[in-house]
């Protein structure tokens, strides 16, 4: 396959897992600058990595929702949660992996990353 197969089978993915207005706003945050990071992205994030399929679309999520919870990045973990909502994962799943997160990754982590679930579940009409 590829590259350009890669980024439009990347695209499509992003789009169905977060929203044509989701991607587009994030695809255009950092104007032409911003162009190769997306690229990079689509192609191989969304249209390779995530394409794979010994992970369900669901596992994936969640572990999306770990990391970046893990790794404090707020504004990612939001949209991961997104996804791991369309991706099939329910409330209850990402309350779990959110309390494995205080166990091994600490209180202040879970905190905030409870605070991002709990705002986005209730815009989703979830929690």
């Amino acid at each position: 396959m590829d590259d350009k197969d890669l980024h439009d089978r990347g695209l499509k993915l992003r789009i169905d897992m977060f929203g044509a207005d989701t991607v587009k706003k994030r695809m255009n945050a950092f104007g032409d600058f911003g162009k190769p990071l997306q690229h990079i992205i689509n192609a191989y994030a969304y249209g390779d990595v995530w394409q794979r399929s010994a992970l369900s679309p669901a596992t994936k999520s969640l572990a999306m929702v770990a990391m970046m919870a893990a790794a404090g990045h707020p504004n990612e973990l939001g949209v991961h949660i997104k996804g791991a909502l369309k991706n099939g994962c329910t409330p209850e799943q990402i309350q779990e992996i959110l309390l494995l997160l205080a166990l091994y990754c600490g209180i202040p982590a879970a905190n905030e990353a409870h605070r991002i679930a709990a705002d986005v579940l209730r815009e989703q009409g979830a929690g």
